[in-house]
């Protein structure tokens, strides 16, 4: 009968032998969940979620292919099928802060299209996953960005406070402070301090001179039913070439303000052509923009192509289906 000592050594040559048909398998794993990714950033949900149910019928436990379909739903406006991808995510991934803020984002989504009293229930969870997202990367700009615009637009009673927010805008000041002085423009904004919001959106955009920056100031203007200076603040983004969600974005505020259609059609057309789309603007969404900003203007026809090219992304989009069956 073989020593322990021998049976470890045993086990241990088997698994060397193991390791170069194992390499393979790890790689193709990668490379598929890589693909399901592109997909998503490129806005085929339809082609993502059959690569990771694909990779999830032999690998049930993969938490970022749970992840990423929970990310197919939510783009979708899909909360239910989401939050449940996310939460079986965070089963196989606890301490993975990235799957916590999802599925806060999941929460929030179903919490928009829910009662009031439902609503409030959400809320706690919404707090709770950002605050554990938060908790587990201190150091993770998005996390800490939507766990402080909850602080800033939730009542006391679910978990948001202004005390909270400033005590997160000081903690993360001194590593990411155009995040900072977004919450303080934000914060102020709320307590109806126009000025200082303002002021607070200038000084973020001082700092990290993006476009996205500026972007946040249009949308300020525009609110405030100041559409000239959210223009003005729009051109001096697209004069940073911006190639990602930030030309949806102008595009979005210009529809609003019933100003520049040429020029929001072209920003659209931009994003659609780029290699910078991200699931924070889906393709298959922009293209039903698209498709309503050419109807607006007489374009059925058109219009009519960009619903069936948004369907041709994400065939279970409800909105574009409705919004081709009425072209």
């Amino acid at each position: 009968m073989p020593t322990a000592a021998r049976s470890a050594s045993i086990l241990c040559f088997a698994l060397l032998l193991l390791l170069p048909m194992l390499q393979p398998l790890a790689q193709a794993e990668d490379a598929s969940i890589a693909k399901a990714n592109t997909s998503l950033q490129q806005g085929k949900v339809d082609e993502a979620a059959a690569t990771l149910r694909s990779i999830l019928s032999t690998q049930p436990t993969n938490a970022l292919a749970h992840q990423l379909l929970c990310r197919v739903f939510y783009a979708q406006e899909m909360a239910d099928p989401a939050i449940h991808e996310c939460e079986l995510a965070i089963s196989n991934a606890p301490n993975s802060s990235e799957n916590h803020l999802w599925l806060g984002r999941a929460y929030g989504l179903k919490a928009s299209h829910a009662s009031p009293f439902t609503a409030l229930g959400l809320a706690k969870k919404v707090r709770d996953e950002f605050e554990r997202a938060v908790q587990l990367d201190p150091n993770a700009p998005r996390a800490a960005s939507d766990l402080g615009q909850f602080y800033i637009n939730a009542p006391g009673f679910v978990g948001g406070g202004s005390d909270k927010a400033m005590a997160l805008i000081t903690r993360i000041e001194p590593q990411f402070p155009v995040y900072s002085h977004r919450l303080r423009a934000l914060l102020a904004d709320k307590q109806s301090d126009s000025a200082k919001a303002e002021a607070e959106f200038k000084v973020a955009i001082a700092i990290g001179k993006s476009a996205a920056a500026w972007i946040d100031l249009a949308d300020f203007y525009q609110r405030h039913k100041q559409p000239d200076q959210a223009v003005a603040a729009i051109q001096s983004a697209l004069a940073l070439q911006p190639k990602n969600a930030a030309l949806v974005d102008a595009a979005s505020i210009l529809t609003t303000a019933h100003r520049s259609p040429d020029l929001a059609e072209r920003l659209l057309r931009e994003y659609l052509a780029s290699p910078a789309k991200t699931d924070e603007a889906p393709a298959f969404k922009v293209y039903l923009q698209l498709g309503k900003l050419l109807a607006k203007r007489g374009d059925s026809s058109s219009a009519h192509t960009q619903y069936a090219s948004a369907l041709a992304l994400a065939s279970s989009f409800e909105p574009a289906r409705k919004a081709l069956q009425s072209s």
